[in-house]
């Protein structure tokens, strides 16, 4: 029985809303209902904020991983130390369980951020450089706008012009829209049988040559699947939705002048921006109890409706209405194995897995560049290979590791654990070299551009993650990280959990900016470190 001495009672005892769980879906929630006026308790049996979109040190991250308890999301989990010397560093590390995950300057979760006024708990820094693997081992910069496309030196000068043809093409295709054109041959709208074409036949169409759409579709767009494999790709990307990307990539490029590029990261980790919602909920009055597990859920004797939870320390709190993250487990007794809390409302649905790795180096990739985004379109290095696999390199000027090593983070989308490990292996092999005790380090970050020097492998961690659905039952069940780059879709889909739960209420109302308490950055900053 657990010691309820050790749990303090909590008051009041009625709330309109119960979250479990500090991740970020739970946390723009409770932010939300919090500043609609909502009275909110957020619970989390976990001693640090943040779930599954925590960062952690090395140790923390370790326990969270392997700890049976979490299984029902992770497995296959693959922890592997070639030098003992990293361990010793433990808490100088701030390792996110989610990675890689970038913000581009203008997607949902900035203007969220800046909407809801949470953005003054948490700063970023700009991703240095972008890099897309050609097939050959060599990695092409990413140019992110006309001036970049002129000053690149791995594309050939028909090439550039090819490149800013199509960029030219698009922004009048979205000037067009926006003026309320019609698409036809005559205009520069794109017409509507283009629109609803698959991307990759708009670009072959366009006569761009295989450098240029692999650019284009994976390191612009982001693409997951090989969109060169026909009626096989599980996922095919039409041209109305690649130029929605287009154009979120390009809108971010000089957002904020801070910002050298389209994207940035928080710094100390992505774990920062759950906790920015938690701040900003707390100041609307929201009540944050940490390390407290809930051992059951109450449910009405007559209707059978959820109506509240019982805590470990045997205290029953009710509410109107529950939030939790799908891994939440019921933990009654010592004695009693762990009851998923999911099984009981038959609320969980798995949509599929994504592969992530977490690799600590000495030396960068790149001379001179703390962090960068690399991705490996399909079939870029091993022949089989049907999904994108994405590199996010950060370095000590982020707080997420200490002077000198570098962090590097990976990920592909997934069918099973096997393809999964794959992905994951065949980037480790062309990323890194493997220390071995007794040996020269040759991770130094002394390069020379004619000198290719891998960074050497220090630690990792691979693992298969289950991507869980957002789901409206009993209870609001939140979505867990998906296999994106960025937050797009899930703080879509984090609006709309909160709009079912409150249709009247707006999700962060524009007023919330006017109340002489808060403190809303101008955009020219937004908390952006140069």
């Amino acid at each position: 029985m657990a010691d309820t001495e050790s749990y303090p009672p909590i008051d009041p005892t009625n709330f309109d809303l119960i979250v479990i769980g500090t991740g970020l879906p739970e946390s723009i929630i409770a932010a939300a209902a919090s500043t609609a006026g909502k009275t909110v308790l957020h619970l989390d049996p976990n001693p640090h904020y943040g779930s599954h979109y925590s960062s952690l040190t090395l140790h923390d991250l370790t326990s969270f991983l392997t700890n049976t308890d979490r299984h029902v999301i992770y497995s296959d989990v693959e922890i592997c130390s070639h030098d003992e010397s990293v361990l010793e560093h433990s808490r100088k590390f701030n390792l996110d369980l989610s990675g890689p995950r970038v913000l581009f300057c203008a997607d949902l979760a900035v203007d969220v951020l800046l909407k809801s006024i949470a953005n003054q708990y948490v700063e970023f820094k700009n991703i240095d450089a972008s890099y897309v693997c050609d097939g050959s081992g060599n990695l092409m910069n990413v140019p992110d706008s006309k001036s970049a496309v002129f000053k690149d030196r791995t594309l050939k000068y028909n090439e550039k012009n090819q490149l800013n043809r199509f960029f030219k093409l698009v922004q009048g295709h979205l000037e067009g829209v926006r003026s309320g054109e019609s698409g036809g041959d005559d205009g520069k709208v794109i017409s509507e049988a283009d629109l609803d074409s698959p991307f990759v036949a708009f670009l072959d169409k366009m006569k761009l040559p295989p450098k240029i759409k692999s650019i284009i579709l994976y390191a612009i767009a982001m693409v997951d699947y090989d969109q060169e494999a026909g009626e096989s790709c599980k996922e095919v990307l039409k041209t109305r939705d690649g130029i929605d990307r287009l154009a979120l990539y390009h809108a971010s490029v000089g957002r904020f002048p801070n910002a050298l590029g389209a994207l940035i990261y928080p710094i100390y980790g992505q774990g920062e921006l759950p906790q920015a919602f938690c701040r900003r909920a707390a100041v609307k009055g929201c009540l944050y109890v940490l390390r407290m597990p809930v051992i059951s859920v109450l449910l009405d004797k007559d209707s059978g409706n959820y109506k509240g939870v019982k805590l470990v320390s045997g205290q029953e709190i009710t509410s109107n209405k529950l939030v939790m993250d799908p891994s939440f487990t019921i933990a009654s007794s010592p004695s009693e194995s762990l009851q998923d809390v999911t099984k009981v409302f038959d609320a969980r649905r798995v949509s599929g897995k994504v592969a992530r790795g977490i690799c600590i180096t000495k030396g960068s990739l790149k001379p001179d560049t703390s962090s960068c985004l690399v991705i490996y379109p399909p079939r870029s290095l091993y022949p089989n290979q049907v999904t994108s696999i994405r590199v996010l390199q950060l370095g000590s000027n982020l707080a997420v590791c200490p002077s000198g090593m570098f962090v590097f983070y990976i990920s592909a989308v997934c069918d099973d654990a096997v393809e999964g490990k794959k992905a994951l292996h065949a980037a480790v092999d062309s990323l890194f070299s493997v220390h071995a005790s007794g040996t020269t380090d040759n991770g130094s970050t002394d390069q020379t551009e004619s000198t290719v020097v891998k960074p050497t492998l220090l630690w990792s961690a691979l693992y298969i993650q289950d991507l869980i659905e957002g789901l409206i039952g009993p209870v609001v069940m939140t979505p867990t990280p998906d296999g994106n780059l960025n937050y797009n879709d899930l703080v879509d889909e984090t609006s709309k959990l909160f709009k079912n739960l409150y249709p009247d209420d707006e999700f962060f109302p524009e007023t919330c900016n006017t109340d002489p308490s808060d403190k809303l950055e101008d955009d020219s900053e937004a908390g952006i470190e140069s």
